[in-house]
């Protein structure tokens, strides 16, 4: 009887500390989508100052044909896309993941063109540099196939 008990004890812990993981797991996940959408609207808004505050240090984006190493080197690049009144594209998450440990994240989603049009795709992996600071540490975009012409859906 007394080890039922405990074994039902043992168990419902259990339980409880898995509900509790999948919560702050979905917590981290709104964490990482909002800063996502902060970091996008740097670019509807024209702020690269703010752009350039999501970048971390050690930030290595796939820009071109070579990737770009630290945060210099990534906001000196990206600066051309800022300089335009208007924003030569935008994003947007529709994915998030976050890693149990909790201090490394996935954002991805469409790009769109200034019309609206999908162009591709970003993948981003964020860390948490400190509490409530997300920063993307890596992102690469990949374009959209057109694969209708192609035996594809």
């Amino acid at each position: 009887m007394l080890r039922t008990l405990l074994l039902t004890a043992a168990l419902a812990g259990s339980i409880v500390a898995a509900q509790a993981d999948t919560t702050d797991n979905q917590a981290l996940q709104a964490q990482v989508m909002a800063a996502e959408r902060a970091f996008a609207k740097t670019m509807a808004d024209r702020n690269f100052v703010a752009f350039a505050a999501y970048v971390s240090e050690e930030a290595v984006f796939f820009t071109g044909p070579k990737p770009l190493h630290g945060r210099q080197a990534v906001v000196d690049a990206w600066k051309r896309f800022y300089e335009p009144a208007k924003a030569p594209f935008s994003w947007e998450p529709d994915t998030a993941e976050v890693l149990p440990s909790g201090t490394l994240a996935l954002t991805s989603g469409p790009v769109r063109d200034p019309a609206g049009k999908l162009v591709g795709r970003f993948n981003s992996i964020w860390r948490l540099e400190s509490p409530g600071t997300w920063r993307v540490v890596f992102d690469k975009g990949e374009d959209v196939c057109d694969c209708k012409g192609q035996g594809k859906p």
